[in-house]
């Protein structure tokens, strides 16, 4: 199996009726991309305010394999959330490791 880790800084904070269209969006993903085992997403509320940078959404999906992962890029369903993020992302992090 394959992690997959996303961090989202926006460039301006999101409203809540936005935010909340774009965890929607997210959650969606896992019924509409084949090889999603698990996904979960949701606004970053950490103690520890000193180390959030500005990176206020989260996403973790695990994928069956690396090939499912490299598939999900592409796919339209990933492809029109990434169009929802236009304008409004100033940086993203990604993380992606095997799970042994």
């Amino acid at each position: 199996m394959f992690e997959h880790l996303v961090s989202f800084k926006f460039k301006e904070a999101l409203s809540p009726s936005k935010e909340a269209e774009l965890l929607e969006a997210l959650h969606a993903l896992k019924t509409h991309v084949p090889g999603i085992v698990e996904l979960t997403a949701g606004r970053n509320e950490t103690l520890e305010t000193g180390n959030i940078q500005g990176y206020m959404l989260g996403l973790r999906v695990t994928f069956t394999d690396r090939q499912a992962l490299q598939d999900y890029g592409p796919h339209p369903a990933h492809q029109s959330f990434v169009a929802m993020l236009d304008g409004l992302v100033e940086n993203v992090i990604v993380i992606d490791y095997p799970i042994v």
